[in-house]
């Protein structure tokens, strides 16, 4: 069975940076991500669908720019999960929120950096200018992510994490991992 791919891959009029799609999402949040349509599903909404499906390969052929973008944000949801699974006690919504804001903002490797776990895979931006901002996009994006898959793992209304979504804390989409 092969993994699931973004849908967003078949859009030509997508900016790229080395070569991973940088592409619109509906959020309040500042940053340089271009708005998307607020009825539509968004590389979040569907980063979130697929995430549990995709963790289970190790294999994942990429098919396009949007793809790379899609690999990095399901590896930023597994270190969320194993964030929150290595709290002392389980944290509460607003504690988990804050967990991890904190993570989505910290510093992190980008496609180039020499500490980057897919560099074979992923082109490095062009200029400083074109890191920079790719950066900035990648800090967005986790923020918007972190608060959406908060939502979800919270969304039963116990005050605990989803067992369903925690089950996947210490599963490694194509054994890679952001973290350090």
């Amino acid at each position: 069975m092969p993994a699931y791919h973004s849908t967003f891959n078949e859009e030509t009029d997508v900016r790229q940076v080395g070569n991973m799609a940088i592409l619109s999402i509906r959020t309040k949040i500042r940053g340089p991500a271009p708005i998307g349509d607020p009825s539509a599903a968004d590389i979040i909404d569907e980063t979130l669908d697929l995430f549990r499906a995709n963790s289970l390969f190790r294999n994942f052929e990429i098919k396009g720019p949007a793809d790379r973008t899609l690999i990095v944000l399901i590896l930023f949801i597994s270190d969320c999960l194993a964030k929150i699974g290595a709290a002392r006690t389980v944290p509460s919504q607003i504690e988990a929120s804050k967990l991890l804001n904190t993570l989505s903002v910290d510093q992190f490797p980008i496609p180039g950096d020499a500490n980057f776990p897919l560099n074979a895979h992923y082109a490095p931006p062009q200029s400083r200018v074109d890191a920079d901002y790719l950066r900035q996009y990648l800090i967005q994006t986790r923020q918007e992510l972190a608060a959406r898959l908060v939502e979800k793992l919270y969304a039963d209304g116990t005050g605990k994490p989803s067992k369903w979504w925690m089950s996947f804390q210490k599963r490694r989409f194509m054994n890679r991992s952001l973290g350090s």
